[in-house]
């Protein structure tokens, strides 16, 4: 029989499948490391993706605590700006501006906080939440190290942004304008403002978590924690790879696995931008020709809205019937959510294009499946090359961010076919498999950060 849990930590993840996912994962963590867990749940969500997965995780851990943040609605003076946002940045933003009401909600937790892990879009307005507890208080950085290096040190060349072509980042790399994420060029955005305001802060955090592991990212690793980026920076723990939940696992086989049972080892290309991408209708025909040219098998997760509850449009409107006819002797498309875990960890798939969100990258790396990374927007590009970097799959740099150009299907089916046939690329990431495993296992990186953290709680 397990002993009762020592410690007692409160996490607060933001909006979206991107936020949301990791933090389910590191609850679940945390749980199998004897951890009594409060989940702070904000309500509405904006996509029912997210309610779903919330459902299944408390069913699946019944024991961790779940607290309904109901937020304020938004101000009547809604400027301009915000009446087209992005819907997930909106709810960033509706967040912050309710955190006033978490202190009363917090500070009758049973038994007291141990700590409070909240996402890294939060961190100006619940600074002051956290003090006002008195426990040690870390956010969880869902993206990459490697971006984390980036957001640390964008404040000390935020102001000459305008005629900034390159952002040479101590000990890490040079990450070229082109790569900056774009929303940081425009000005007063949502995202922008998040950015500006809450990068400068880091250094009031008692530690930063990330869900990466030393032989994926050791550079920036040992640049942020070395002081190279920003000297004050607070320890920052690789507690990853998260592993993906039996809580994500759909009740039944679905079609996509069926599916995958009829092809042979490694003949699949697996094509999914991410729960929130939504390209254009010119481009996602482009990418089913492209497809269709590359002679592979494929399966393809298609999103041509940004919130799930908006997906009215059928196969045959978006790509035409002519092309809904050629791809049904190659490929299976999907317009439903998909339990992505199990599709890279089908031995048919051979490659996996993919937007580069942090997630996705890695739950390929954790499944060893090569990358053709497509960044699309945000911190893409800077996963991307992270990707590139360690040698288990690759980017074409020319293709740009969504909506700068459209990238015909020629070019998409030579890519693939140039990933398909390359050996190397699968050696490399059987490898990066390999450290991934390693990093959870006993004496592994990931245990070791976990240890580290769970003395602090234990003893405050």
């Amino acid at each position: 029989m397990s002993p009762a849990p020592s410690f007692h930590v409160a996490l607060l993840p933001s909006a979206g499948l991107g936020h949301l996912t990791p933090f389910l994962r590191l609850a679940a963590l945390l749980v199998h490391h004897n951890c009594q867990v409060t989940l702070i749940t904000t309500h509405p969500t904006v996509s029912k993706a997210e309610s779903d997965l919330i459902s299944k995780f408390h069913h699946s851990f019944p024991q961790v605590n779940q607290l309904h943040f109901h937020l304020l609605p938004p101000p009547h003076d809604n400027d301009a700006s915000t009446k087209n946002a992005d819907p997930f940045f909106l709810r960033f933003e509706a967040i912050r501006r309710s955190s006033h009401l978490l202190p009363s909600m917090l500070a009758s937790a049973s038994p007291p906080l141990s700590s409070f892990i909240y996402d890294m879009t939060l961190i100006s307005p619940l600074l002051p939440v956290a003090d006002s507890l008195g426990v040690p208080h870390y956010i969880l950085f869902t993206s990459s190290a490697t971006m984390l290096s980036f957001f640390s040190y964008f404040p000390t060349v935020s102001a000459s942004l305008p005629t900034l072509n390159d952002v040479e980042i101590p000990g890490v790399s040079c990450i070229p304008r082109s790569s900056i994420p774009p929303l940081l060029l425009v000005p007063n955005s949502l995202f922008g403002n998040i950015f500006n305001e809450d990068g400068p802060k880091l250094t009031k955090l008692h530690g930063v978590l990330v869900n990466t592991f030393e032989e994926l990212e050791a550079q920036s690793l040992e640049a942020l924690n070395g002081g190279k980026v920003v000297k004050e920076l607070p320890p920052v723990y690789a507690v990853g790879p998260f592993v993906p939940g039996e809580f994500e696992k759909e009740d039944q086989r679905g079609a996509p696995l069926k599916w995958l049972d009829d092809n042979a080892k490694g003949s699949v290309v697996y094509v999914s931008f991410g729960s929130r991408t939504a390209m254009g209708r010119n481009q996602v025909r482009e990418i089913g020709e492209g497809l269709v040219r590359s002679g592979s098998m494929f399966l393809w997760v298609m999103k041509c809205k940004m919130v799930d509850r908006e997906e009215e449009e059928g196969l045959e409107e978006v790509l035409g019937l002519e092309l809904v006819e050629r791809i049904k002797e190659k490929g299976l498309v999907m317009k439903e959510w998909v339990d992505q875990r199990e599709i890279l960890d089908h031995e048919a798939v051979g490659v996996f294009v993919s937007h580069c969100g942090w997630n996705s990258v890695v739950e390929a790396a954790w499944y060893g499946v090569p990358i053709l990374g497509w960044p699309l927007g945000g911190d893409q590009k800077i996963n991307a090359e992270v990707v590139s970097r360690r040698g288990w799959g690759m980017w074409k740099k020319d293709w740009g961010w969504e909506g700068e150009s459209v990238v015909k299907g020629d070019e998409i089916g030579e890519a693939i076919r140039e990933m398909m046939n390359d050996e190397s690329l699968r050696i490399k990431a059987s490898e990066v498999k390999e450290a991934a495993r390693k990093a959870i296992s006993v004496g592994g990186g990931c245990e070791v950060n976990l240890q580290r953290l769970t003395e602090k709680w234990n003893k405050f």
